[in-house]
């Protein structure tokens, strides 16, 4: 009987959370399955079975194929670029003795808690042709008015590169402070004693002790960036300029194309859910215990 009550007691916790996932997020999923297999205008109630036209639509159009070779741009490059300074950062911080630590904790998380307008508004203002800081820095030093049309092409994907790398790199520089501070000092000690120094104690010891965290957030951050790619572009650029593929969709959606706009946003979806079992796949290893 006991154990009766506590597995109602179980079900009934567990119950609103896996109704609420089953509506929000199954359900949703499901149905841009089922509409990327129709014809059907954003307002129309009639809806036409086209199969898998929209696909084959979809592989041949030059702008989406287009915007997917900038989101793949900006996943490889924002990644590599976020993912080695907030391990560099963090390993610094952590290991020498800086005086003011949580003060560039502080520092480096703020542009985390900051939302993307407001990101957007910052650097557009750094990216301003006229009298931007960027442009005027560069006046400065040629001794002449430089004008660099930093959003537009072909700047403009190195402009979102550098506003995606300064949102991210404290949160995760935070994350990796917090795993190489639980490393022992004494292991640290031992390698010292055994003749190996900073460089050499940080990728043997240091990057494998963490590489668990480091493999979940690298996952977990290349995925977020498809979605924080479009947040950007949507708040920094002019429509058209630099489309990534969730503002492919987005815009396919706008212009009235609902079951076109759906098929693209399944193929982004099999591309996410493809890229973290790859990234998974290779960041694999043994896991290196304390």
């Amino acid at each position: 009987m006991h154990s009766k009550g506590r597995s109602r007691f179980i079900v009934l916790c567990v119950a609103p959370a896996v109704i609420l996932f089953f509506l929000f997020m199954v359900l949703p999923t499901v149905n841009v399955f089922r509409m990327s297999l129709f014809e059907r205008g954003a307002y129309s109630p009639t809806e036409t079975f086209v199969g898998v036209n929209n696909f084959k639509v979809l592989f041949k159009d030059a702008k989406f194929i287009a915007s997917m070779q900038n989101t793949i741009l900006l996943i490889v490059t924002v990644t590599i670029i976020t993912f080695f300074f907030a391990i560099v950062f963090a390993a610094i911080l952590t290991r020498e003795k800086i005086k003011g630590q949580n003060f560039f904790r502080i520092v480096f998380y703020i542009p985390n808690i900051l939302s993307v307008v407001v990101i957007a508004g910052i650097f557009s203002a750094v990216y301003k042709p006229e009298n931007g800081m960027l442009n005027s820095i560069f006046s400065l030093f040629a001794g002449r008015e430089v004008m660099v049309l930093w959003k537009d092409q072909p700047m403009v994907i190195v402009s979102i590169i550098i506003a995606m790398v300064w949102q991210a790199i404290g949160y995760y520089m935070v994350m990796y402070m917090a795993s190489m501070a639980a490393v022992p000092a004494d292991l640290y000690e031992s390698a010292g004693l055994d003749g190996a120094g900073r460089v050499k104690q940080f990728f043997q010891l240091t990057l494998p002790l963490i590489w668990t965290n480091i493999r979940t957030t690298l996952t977990f951050f290349i995925i977020s960036t498809i979605n924080m790619a479009f947040l950007f572009v949507k708040a920094m650029v002019a429509k058209g300029s630099s489309d990534v593929a969730l503002s492919f969709m987005y815009n396919q959606k706008d212009a009235g194309l609902y079951g076109y706009s759906m098929a693209a946003g399944v193929v982004i979806f099999l591309f996410s859910f493809l890229l973290s079992a790859l990234v998974n796949k290779v960041t694999a290893r043994d896991v290196l215990e304390m």
